[in-house]
């Protein structure tokens, strides 16, 4: 990756991480992911380097380095990718930003895209409610009849290993180990309300010059990987951006989801509002552990 510069987008589910790389792709020096799956197959080369036999006999980090960094070059490379700006999207590259800074020797660069959690929870309980037909898919990925109701249901997302919990403790660790000038939080609602700001404020994390975008046509470049969630029928994003104004989830979760609310306090103190930085007003509730 030489010759190229590779930024990271990593955050939330349903947090506009979709939108917001069709929104990057317009800029013609950039190129962005659909979810490749390639961090999987360095962690794997990473993970199994060290079980070879002939390798623990004769330990050789420098090379194990080069085939990883191989590994990314060869995949974008082979994909026929000109421009000099690649987003890579994974949202697990917040648990490797040591092992990214040590592959490309500079400090890493993530976008974060989030949104309240209470919403995050309703997005896919919206998309619960539309696919309910489809039980062989979730109830196979749930654990028993918690999975039945509703609160059950926001329980399980909320887990370490399930989407929403996962992703929200990658941030939460990410911050903890000291790499908080390393993200770059995308609040979803200040994406849709005020997009030329906050696209103005992506560009200057990254350094990169100013970019017309259009925010009245997007084209959709880039889709999510529907495997990836216990709920089928991700959507696709709209062509014209619309300001999301008022929240989903007390339509669709009722008063119970206002338990939820505090953890959007881990990210609060990173992000830019209109007027001021917003306070930092607590720690995660003990949902997310």
């Amino acid at each position: 990756m030489k010759d190229k510069k590779l930024h990271f987008i990593s955050g939330l589910p349903r947090a506009g991480a979709t939108l917001l790389c069709n929104i990057l792709a317009q800029n013609p020096r950039f190129h962005t992911s659909s979810p490749p799956g390639i961090l999987d197959v360095m962690f794997l080369v990473r993970r199994q380097w060290n079980q070879v036999v002939e390798f623990k006999a004769t330990p050789n980090e420098k090379g194990k380095l080069r085939v990883l960094r191989g590994v990314l070059d060869s995949f974008y490379s082979a994909g026929g990718v000109t421009q000099p700006v690649i987003f890579d999207k994974s949202r697990a590259w917040l648990g490797m930003i040591e092992m990214a800074e040590t592959l490309f020797e500079t400090e890493a660069r993530i976008l974060v895209p989030v949104r309240d959690v209470r919403d995050v929870l309703a997005s896919f309980e919206k998309l619960w409610r539309s696919n309910q037909h489809m039980r062989q898919v979730t109830e196979s990925a749930a654990k028993g009849p918690a999975w039945e109701t509703q609160g059950g249901r926001c329980a399980l997302w909320l887990q370490g290993e399930q989407p929403v919990g996962l992703c929200y403790n990658r941030i939460k660790d990410a911050i903890t180990r000291g790499y908080s000038d390393r993200l770059h939080f995308v609040d979803f609602d200040q994406l849709t309300q005020r997009p030329e700001e906050i696209m103005e404020g992506i560009y200057e994390f990254l350094g990169e010059d100013a970019f017309p975008h259009d925010f009245n046509n997007i084209p959709q470049v880039t889709t999510d990987f529907d495997e990836m969630y216990p709920v089928p029928g991700m959507p696709a994003i709209r062509p014209k951006l619309e300001p999301h104004l008022q929240p989903d989830w007390p339509m669709i979760l009722g008063p119970t989801g206002d338990q939820y609310g505090g953890n959007n306090s881990l990210w609060q103190r990173f992000i830019q509002t209109p007027d001021e930085m917003a306070p930092h007003i607590g720690i995660a509730t003990p949902a997310l552990v």
